[in-house]
C-alpha cells in the first residue's frame, strides 16, 4: 500500500470519500525526518496492513491535516498513535473538538520538521485555509485541495458537467474554479503563491490526482498564472 515517492517520502492511497455526492479519492504522505521519526500528511483511513508498513518506518511524532477539511481520520490516527503530536490548520479546531490539538499550524516554522519542510499558508479564501509544504530532500510539493485533477470518465451524469465547469477535468491538473472564486483576498493569496513559485520544486504531489513528476516548478507557474499576473 505504501509507495516510495522520493527520498525519505512515501504516498498511499485510500478508499473514496463522499462530499455532496461527489466521490473523492484520498491519498496521504509519509514523511521520515531528519532524526528518524515520522510525518503522516493527510491521514487516510488507518487499517492493520497499512499501520504495519508505517511502523516499519518509524515512530510516528507528527499528524498533519493541512486544511480544514481533511479531518475524517484524524481521530482513529490520534488514538493509534497517542503520543503523536497534532497540528490544527485554520479553522479545524473549531470543526473538530473532540481532537486533542497539540499545536496550531501557522506562519513560523515548525521545529519539529524545520530541517526537513518548509510550509506556507494560502489565505484568503473562504473555503479553507491550506498549508502547502515543500519537502527538500525529494524537492516535492504538497497540495491538498488547491491543485485538482481527475480523469473525464470520474464523474457521471450532472457531475460530470458541474466537474468540467469547474476545471476538475482539465488537461492538466488545475486549480478548481471554485477555489478560484472563494479567494476573497487575492493579494495575500498571490503572495503565499510567489513563495511556492521560488521553492526549486521538481515533483508536485496532491490529495486528489496523479502527482507531477517532474519539472514541477514550470507546471505550478502554469497552474497559478491565472493569479500571479
Amino acid at each position: 500500500m505504501l509507495k516510495n515517492f522520493g527520498d525519505e517520502i512515501w504516498i498511499a492511497d485510500g478508499p473514496t470519500t463522499s462530499v455532496a455526492g461527489f466521490h473523492y479519492p484520498t491519498r496521504m504522505a509519509i514523511i521520515r525526518l531528519s532524526g528518524g521519526d515520522l510525518l503522516v500528511w493527510s491521514p487516510i483511513a488507518l487499517s492493520l496492513d497499512l499501520r504495519a508498513q508505517v511502523d516499519a518506518l518509524g515512530a510516528v511524532r507528527c499528524l498533519v491535516p493541512p486544511n480544514s477539511l481533511h479531518h475524517l481520520f484524524l481521530g482513529d490516527w490520534q488514538r493509534a498513535y497517542p503520543g503523536a503530536s497534532v497540528y490544527a490548520p485554520p479553522g479545524l479546531r473549531a470543526k473538530r473538538k473532540e481532537i486533542r490539538f497539540d499545536l496550531d499550524l501557522g506562519e513560523a516554522p515548525i521545529p519539529a520538521w524545520a530541517d526537513d519542510l518548509d510550509h506556507v499558508l494560502v489565505p484568503g479564501n473562504l473555503i479553507t485555509t491550506e498549508a502547502v509544504f515543500f519537502h527538500r530532500p525529494s524537492r516535492t510539493t504538497l497540495f491538498t485541495d488547491l491543485i485538482q485533477h481527475f480523469d473525464a470518465a470520474w464523474f457521471e451524469g450532472w457531475r460530470a458537467v458541474v466537474a468540467k465547469l469547474d476545471l476538475m477535468v482539465a488537461p492538466e491538473p488545475s486549480v478548481p474554479r471554485k477555489f478560484r472564486m472563494a479567494f476573497v483576498n487575492r493579494p495575500a493569496a498571490r503572495e503565499a503563491i510567489r513563495h511556492i513559485l521560488a521553492w526549486p520544486t521538481k515533483k508536485v504531489l496532491m490529495a486528489h490526482g496523479e502527482p507531477v513528476t517532474g519539472d514541477g516548478q514550470a507546471f505550478l507557474a502554469r497552474a497559478f498564472a491565472w493569479l500571479i499576473k
